[in-house]
């Protein structure tokens, strides 16, 4: 089930550019609005309270707020993939390749395997969904620990691109809060109707 306020944010505030980009940074992955932010963890909440969740799981950064709203009403901690091996994380990890729509780059994630064990239910939680990349790289990490990925869920789809599909032929349950299903810098946004 889609969510209108965030739909009625995105119409008034998103700004659409060239090559299928939708900037949402005045309240979503930059400028942070938190009481839309604490809605969208109440929704993502209620979608998946019935799954049993341990753990959420993100990907740095933009990703890490709406865990961590989501995190406060599921009562679990929130793990982030890091992008970039550091100093702070000693051992033994997981990894796996993510291509980035947005920056055009191909990222190893990483996060360590003191955080993400077997037996863990997890669910997966981020801002944006194109061509699902994240997703699969957040879900190979999740394989990798013998955890159970038990739903995904993202604030904005572009349900125009490939991504939710295949994510969706995967066999997980992916929820989005608003599918675009058009956009224009001329028109603006398009939304899919509820189904």
């Amino acid at each position: 089930m889609q969510m209108k306020l965030l739909q009625d944010r995105i119409r008034k505030d998103g700004k659409v550019e060239k090559g299928n980009i939708l900037k949402v940074d005045s309240f979503l992955n930059h400028q942070i609005d938190a009481e839309l932010l604490d809605e969208i963890g109440k929704e993502f909440h209620r979608q998946f309270a019935d799954r049993g969740v341990s753990k959420i799981l993100t990907i740095e950064a933009s990703g890490i707020a709406i865990a961590i709203a989501a995190a406060r009403y599921f009562r679990c901690p929130v793990v982030f993939a890091k992008k970039t091996k550091t100093l702070n994380i000693a051992g033994d990890v997981y990894t796996s390749k993510v291509d980035s729509f947005t920056h055009k780059t191909t990222n190893d994630i990483i996060v360590s395997k003191r955080f993400l064990n077997a037996g863990d239910r997890v669910l997966i939680l981020d801002d944006f969904l194109a061509n699902g990349k994240a997703i699969f790289g957040l879900s190979d990490l999740i394989r990798q620990a013998g955890a159970e990925l038990v739903g995904a869920g993202v604030v904005i789809e572009k349900g125009f691109q490939e991504g939710g599909k295949k994510i969706r032929e995967m066999g997980v349950d992916l929820r989005s809060l608003a599918i675009v299903d058009s956009m224009d810098p001329e028109t603006g946004v398009v939304f899919r109707d509820e189904e």
